[in-house]
């Protein structure tokens, strides 16, 4: 079958891990042989470069077209007016979009469906594309696009009226798939299908000669993601004073990473944490397998890869009780979860995992279980189901128009 990829989040040229996880899930689905996929990864372009709009200056420079793992990838740009264009976005992603995909089936490259991830923007932008293009429409929901968004009443509807339009939904744990459930969509359109981890890639090193070469020399820590204050790399720092004989890796790169440094200066400890920035996967499996524990704090996970990851360097994890993580850390084996968001109760789980740690060998043979196999079957027979009509197409409802879109 030939799907079409749809969504804002996947790497390119200029960033290379962005949304790595849905290329992930797409290369090991391309590699079963039964799915061709042609992607289309649009990036947000704002005319100005500089301080303020920097970001968006950045991921314009991403190549309009590139191949990656023998997947060709169009990156078209869409306008994006920085910090205010929430509601619009959807429709000025769908509009940047169209064109592009009625040159790839001109060219000879028609698909069968639209794979799209994201639920917002991307999702109901490819409800509105699906539905102009007469494709069905799968989209895999896979965090902040459900437990945050919803939250406001415009994208509320739009995310309720695409999930209306797509043939099917996945989300990516069972915790997602709740919060579609409270908005109206029924738990039978629903499928549960988690992320995997790449067992190839993330592997247990040399730990003694790793630890050597990064110039570990006490009990240390990994915490990893953007530098938001979502990821709770502040509640790692804060807890550092009440863990004296413990450093702090911090890998990634975002906007809060002045305010990290000055808290670490602000409690003392900044001679035990350390700021690698954004690392390349084969990198970081380093410093997975180099650290004692992985700590995520996060206020908001959909299923976190980073955990896996971790886990199948032989890593144990520390994180925090919300959305999917406790469908990730469900054995001692895995690690712990924390009692609660705050420094104290981080710090008090790392010492209960340092007194009772477990093998390594026995966590990872844990991320063994999370293998791509299972998602990879999943998603070959709802697509399979979908294109046979089982499930039947896209759903038209009467008088579903886009919201605020006119007849």
């Amino acid at each position: 079958m030939k799907i079409l990829t749809f969504s804002t989040l996947y790497p390119n040229a200029v960033r290379p891990v962005h949304g790595i996880f849905v290329e992930t899930r797409l290369r090991f689905l391309v590699a079963s042989g039964a799915v061709q996929s042609t992607v289309v990864a649009p990036v947000p372009w704002f005319p100005f470069e500089n301080d303020f709009f920097g970001e968006y200056a950045r991921h314009a420079r991403a190549p309009r077209e590139e191949t990656r793992s023998g997947i060709r990838v169009l990156h078209p740009r869409y306008f994006l007016l920085p910090k205010v264009s929430m509601t619009t976005a959807p429709a000025l992603l769908a509009a940047a979009a169209l064109p592009v995909l009625r040159k790839v089936v001109a060219q000879g490259h028609d698909f069968d469906l639209i794979d799209a991830h994201c639920f917002y923007p991307d999702g109901v932008a490819a409800a509105w594309l699906g539905r102009r293009l007469g494709k069905p429409v799968v989209i895999t929901a896979r965090g902040t696009d459900l437990n945050l968004i919803p939250q406001y009443p415009l994208p509320r509807r739009m995310i309720q009226w695409a999930a209306r339009e797509s043939a099917r939904m996945v989300t990516v744990c069972k915790a997602l798939k709740d919060s579609l459930v409270a908005l109206g969509v029924e738990p039978e359109r629903i499928e549960v299908l988690r992320n995997g981890v790449d067992l190839q890639r993330f592997h247990p090193v040399d730990r003694a000669a790793r630890r050597v070469e990064l110039g570990l020399d006490r009990r240390t820590l990994l915490s990893v993601g953007v530098l938001l204050p979502r990821k709770g790399h502040d509640l790692v720092i804060a807890a550092l004073p009440l863990l004296p004989d413990v450093s702090l890796l911090v890998a990634g790169e975002g906007p809060e990473e002045g305010n990290l440094k000055a808290l670490a200066r602000c409690l003392n400890v900044d001679q035990r944490v350390r700021f690698l920035g954004a690392l390349p996967q084969a990198r970081l499996r380093d410093y997975y397998g180099a650290a004692d524990a992985l700590v995520l704090a996060s206020s908001r996970e959909g299923w976190a890869n980073v955990l896996l990851e971790s886990m199948a360097c032989g890593t144990p994890v520390v994180a925090s009780d919300v959305w999917g993580t406790p469908e990730v850390v469900a054995a001692p084996e895995a690690g712990l979860l924390m009692e609660e968001r705050t420094p104290e109760a981080l710090a008090r789980a790392v010492r209960r995992l340092f007194q009772d740690y477990p093998d390594h060998g026995a966590t990872r043979r844990y991320a063994e279980r999370f293998s791509w196999d299972d998602t990879t079957r999943g998603q070959l027979e709802l697509f399979e189901r979908i294109l046979s009509g089982a499930t039947g197409r896209r759903r038209t409802v009467s008088g579903s128009r886009f919201p605020g879109e006119t007849a």
